[in-house]
Formats: structure tokens, sequence, C-alpha cells
């Protein structure tokens, strides 16, 4: 990226104290030990620090500027820039720079699955054009600014994570990406507990929508029920994918094989064609068709698509799956919600050879609803036919509940910590043996998988 300290001033609306307005800024950064030569530091202040304290250390780094909101006044060679809040001024200044560029970009929301169906859809994009897409999950009111900054002339569309956890979230994502086309993966109860109903939760997610211009397009999950009720009723038009036959896109002929999943998408006024993912699992079927879906319309012939989807690989701790002594590792311990937990089970109950076993960790802000959520995904591990739970935490008790609710004898063991769960498998996991590990972020049942290693 380039922008001058001038331009940086006037897409923020922010006062330069001192230091030349001509200085070329090349990134923008908000952890200051990420600090190169011709860095835009801005830093931000939360609940428990304020990196206001790392403005001379970022400068000493190299840093060309840097925001402010605690000082009126300075007196420095290099260029400081007061404003009222630098978090709004790093989404402003996002935005001034995503627009320059006048290429498609597609905005990923949902419940669960946004980062899989980002990846998804980057990689069927990319039979076609040169992509830039969010790195990781930065999909939140810092991840995504920063993310816009990666644009540059050589891309030729674009794939952004858009998540949020409270009101007016999506509307200002929406100001900064300015999306022309949205996906919304599903509709679940993540983030309940601030967002208080499943209705307030489909309102805010809709403002992915805000910036829609003519020719815009939101795709839609027709196996949703809160998703298919928008049936006629977005205002733009709108593509479903899924498994129900009136679905524009569809998958027909889903067989699971090893650790491969198949099936036959269905596409309007097209042949199908044969997709086949090196994953396992329903909820990848519907990712993929999301992302096949985006490419036809922007131009991409599904037949490359789905060929170019053979090369998708999960990310870090999203259901990959290792062999460690011949016990089957499924991690899936980035983060959990009721709707993904339950999708991790479906692919659990995949694995036949020997023992399934599930560790299931607290899922977090699900507020008032996360006894009865806990609860219903002990029943869906009991219906699976896990042979062994492990819980994690104090939410985590109802889920054993609910697995015992649908057979009374199932083994379930409540633990209090991660090394408890570690210690326990350790003594009785043998060849055979598949073991699903899954929690909220916050619960850092990563570390369960390390010690399994």
């Amino acid at each position: 990226m380039e922008m001058t300290v001038r331009e940086i001033v006037a897409a923020c609306g922010g006062k330069l104290l001192c230091g030349d307005p001509d200085t070329m800024v090349t990134s923008v950064v908000t952890d200051s030990r990420k600090v190169t030569d011709g860095s835009l530091f801005v830093p931000l202040k939360g609940e428990k620090a304020d990196a206001h304290t790392f403005l001379h250390a970022a400068f000493a780094s190299g840093a060309a500027a840097a925001l402010t909101q605690e000082h009126m006044r300075m007196e420095a060679e290099e260029a400081w820039i007061a404003v009222d809040s630098t978090q709004l001024a790093l989404q402003q200044i996002a935005a001034a720079y995503r627009q320059r560029f006048s290429i498609p970009v597609v905005g990923i929301t949902g419940s669960a699955g946004k980062t899989t169906t980002k990846e998804m859809t980057a990689l069927a994009l990319s039979a076609g054009y040169k992509v830039m897409k969010t790195g990781g999950n930065h999909n939140s009111q810092i991840g995504l600014p920063l993310m816009m900054f990666q644009f540059s002339w050589e891309h030729e569309a674009a794939v952004v994570e858009m998540g949020i956890s409270d009101f007016g979230e999506m509307a200002r994502l929406a100001q900064v990406a300015e999306p022309k086309y949205a996906v919304m993966t599903n509709l679940g109860i993540t983030h309940i507990g601030q967002l208080k109903t499943q209705g307030n939760i489909l309102r805010e997610k809709l403002h992915i929508t805000d910036r829609f211009t003519q020719g815009s397009v939101l795709f839609l999950n027709g196996d949703d029920p809160m998703l298919a009720g928008l049936r006629g009723k977005t205002g733009y038009e709108t593509v479903f994918y899924g498994r129900l036959p009136w679905c524009d896109f569809r998958a027909e002929g889903i067989t699971v094989q090893e650790e491969t999943t198949a099936f036959r998408c269905l596409a309007p006024g097209s042949e199908s064609v044969e997709v086949t993912l090196p994953v396992l699992g329903m909820h990848h079927v519907l990712d993929a068709l999301a992302a096949l879906a985006v490419a036809e319309r922007l131009g991409v012939p599904l037949k490359r698509a789905a060929a170019a989807l053979r090369d998708y690989r999960p990310l870090a701790m999203r259901q990959q799956i290792y062999h460690v002594n011949e016990v089957a590792v499924i991690d899936d311990s980035y983060n959990s919600s009721p709707g993904a937990a339950k999708s991790s089970l479906s692919v659990l109950a995949g694995f036949r050879a020997g023992r399934r076993v599930a560790v299931l960790a607290d899922m977090l802000e699900l507020g008032e609803y996360s006894r009865q959520a806990h609860f219903e995904v002990g029943v869906c591990a009991a219906e699976n036919g896990v042979d062994i739970l492990l819980t994690v935490g104090q939410e985590a008790k109802a889920v054993a509940e609910g697995a015992r609710s649908v057979r009374a004898g199932i083994d379930c063991r409540v633990l209090d910590n991660n090394y408890q769960a570690a210690e326990e498998l350790k003594s009785f996991l043998s060849p055979g043996d598949a073991v699903l590990v899954k929690g909220s972020r916050g619960m850092h049942t990563e570390e369960i998988v390390r010690a399994l290693l």
C-alpha cells in the first residue's frame, strides 16, 4: 500500500500535529512489534491495555507516522495525527484505501463456517482471478480494516470474512469493505448473549448488504430455515444453495469415502459437475456449494472452479486430522458454537474402525441459552454414536447431561481443565480410536491436541 500522511489525515478527519504531510506510509499496523520502516502505527485502547504507551517505541522501530487520541500537541520530526478514536480512524482510513480499487469484493458472514467458506470461495475464484483473501480469520472491527491494506493492483477479486458480536458492527464493516457480493452461511445462536435473539442476529448480519449496488447478489444457505425464510424478501438478487429441490445450486449424490467427500453440483442453466473435497462433513458440502455459486456468477466455469476445490486444505485447528499411533485426532479446537459442534460430531460419526471419543469444552457467549445449547450438543453426541464423552469446563457439564438423556449408560467423564482432559485421553486411547477436540477460543483446547501429538 501507499498513502501519504496528507491522504490519511483527510480520510480520518484528523489533525496533523507535526511532521511532513507528504511522508509516504507503506503499511498499517496495530502491534508495535510489527512496525517496519514506513509503517503507520495505530495504537488501540482496550479494557486492559493502552497501546499509546508504545508510540515512542514504534517510532524508534521505523514508523513513519502514528495516530493518537491522547495528544493534542506534539513536536517531532515524525508525523503524529490526532483523532477522536484511533479504532474509528483505522476504519475510515481502510475504507478510503479500499475505494481505490474497483474489483469485485465478496463478503462472507454467518454464525459458523465463515473461514472455511472464505477459503473455498477464494480457491474457486482463483481458477479465473488473482484473488486477495482475508488472512486467517481477521474479520473483526480491527482485523477486517487491516485486511483492506492488503489490496494491491495485481488483485482482480477479493474475498473477505466479516464477523460480528454486537449491534452496529456489521454496518461499520460494510462501510469499510463495500462488498458487492455477500454469502451468509447459516444463522445460529453464536453471540446471542449480546444480540439477544436470532432475529436480531439475522437483522444485524443483513447489514452486509448496506453498500450493495446494481448487480449485487446475496448468496444464502437454503438448508438453513431462517435464511430460507428470506425467499423473495431481501430486495436484492438472491441465490440459494443447499440440498433442497428448490435451491439454485444443489448438491446430490453425496458420498463419503475415507477422508474425502464427493457430490454432484447442479446449477441453473448448466450441466452438473462432480466435486471432490479432501475433507469430511456435510457442512463442507454447503461451503463448497457457496464457493461454486459465487465463482459461477463471477464468470468462472464451474468445472474449473470444482477442480480448484480439490486443493482445499483446512486451516490450523479447523478439522485437521492427525494420525498418531494409529489414533485419528480431529483437531477442531479453534472455536465452537452449537451448530459447529454438531457438524463436527457428524464428522466423528464417520470414523468406524474403533471407538469414537469426543472432547467438548465450554461454548462461550451464549447468555441465557447456554445450558440448553450445551444440553442439545450432548444429545447430538449420543445420537451420533460417541462412545466416550469428555467435557471440559462448567458450562459443558450440561453436554454430559444431554448425552445421558439419550443413552443413560454412555461413558461420560466430566473434567475441569485441559490438562485433566489430555491426561485422561492418554490413559485409554488405543489404535483405531478417533478423537474429536472442540471448544470455544477462550477455552484453548488446542492445548489438548498438542498433548496428544
